[in-house]
């Protein structure tokens, strides 16, 4: 009988990487989730049926024991800071880096076949933002706007060399925009639902950005789908579903009956921030084979169920 792969899934408790968890498991995946070493922490409903691993991997030696350990086939990386108004210019950019390195070679020098990791739009220059394409769009190089682009962008390329030297599989998802219970209340699609669920105005910018969004169930499902699939490189993780943020802000108003308590143009816009950044999902489509679950609507509607409830406990 063959034995089921073993992936191990770092950043499993986060916002994102919880959501891998299930459709992994469906898989017949042997899942090792790696959570925050602090007990005080819930554990998240969605890594019901995983093995369960309490380290910090910002430790170089706990990351290299945790992996020579488990022997893991596959490895699916997420762990990283990711604190809103922070994470950018924070210099703990540089330790995720070092400890995305030491995790990779760790997990190579243990044999294993296959690791993806969690990229972002921020990969990609602004000055060519639009439609950005794997392969094509230029990259935010020479210098790059923030620790954070920098930091990830050195990752992807030391996952990309390190993986073809060894003989072994690789993969890089660029995640774009994302929104879905439990996201961090300061984050857009949170903060206007929790505004506007406590009767309180939502102040916003002007709104005529335009992004696309995809629920963040759909957002592990897909990397899920990447990992147990053969596609290599750079691969967007987004919806194909374009919209301004002001037409996102009412659809989320409107669920909720409070289109009045909308202010638009009371924070003034990130400078520097592209008028349009989505992302060409053809390889995620086509090759991934990937068709996100939830349309916006809908997952805007499961996302304010989740907050009413959480804001009635």
């Amino acid at each position: 009988m063959t034995r089921p792969r073993r992936v191990l899934i770092t950043g499993a408790g986060g916002f994102i990487g919880r959501w891998s968890v299930p459709p992994l498991l469906r898989r017949g995946f042997d899942v090792h989730a790696v959570i925050s070493p602090d007990p005080a922490r819930p554990v998240p409903e969605q890594l019901r049926g995983a093995t369960l691993h309490r380290t910090d991997l910002i430790v170089p030696e706990r990351a290299v024991e945790l992996v020579a350990a488990l022997a893991p086939t596959d490895l699916l990386h997420f762990a990283w800071i990711a604190k809103p108004g922070v994470y950018a210019a924070s210099t703990d950019n540089y330790r995720w880096l070092e400890a995305g390195r030491t995790l990779l070679a760790a997990f190579l020098a243990a044999g294993g076949s296959r690791a993806v990791a969690a990229g972002s739009s921020a990969e990609y220059a602004a000055t060519g933002a639009g439609l950005c394409v794997e392969g094509r769009s230029p990259l935010a190089d020479a210098p790059a706007p923030s620790p954070y682009a920098e930091c990830k962008l050195a990752l992807q390329r030391f996952w990309e060399s390190e993986c073809r030297h060894a003989g072994t599989a690789a993969a890089w998802g660029r995640i774009f925009f994302q929104y879905g219970p439990a996201e961090h209340p300061d984050r857009l699609v949170a903060s206007v639902i929790r505004a506007l669920l406590s009767q309180r105005e939502a102040h916003c910018t002007h709104g005529r950005q335009i992004r696309a969004f995809m629920h963040v169930a759909d957002v592990g499902a897909a990397f899920a789908a990447l990992l147990a699939g053969d596609v290599q490189g750079p691969v967007n993780i987004a919806s194909d579903r374009c919209i301004s943020l002001a037409g996102l802000i009412d659809v989320i108003a409107a669920q909720i009956g409070r289109r009045r308590l909308v202010r638009l143009g009371a924070r003034p816009a990130p400078a520097g921030e592209p008028a349009v950044l989505v992302a060409d999902v053809r390889r995620l489509r086509d090759e991934v084979g990937f068709t996100p679950r939830f349309e916006l609507e809908a997952g805007l509607a499961d996302t304010i169920a989740w907050w009413r409830k959480e804001l009635r406990s």
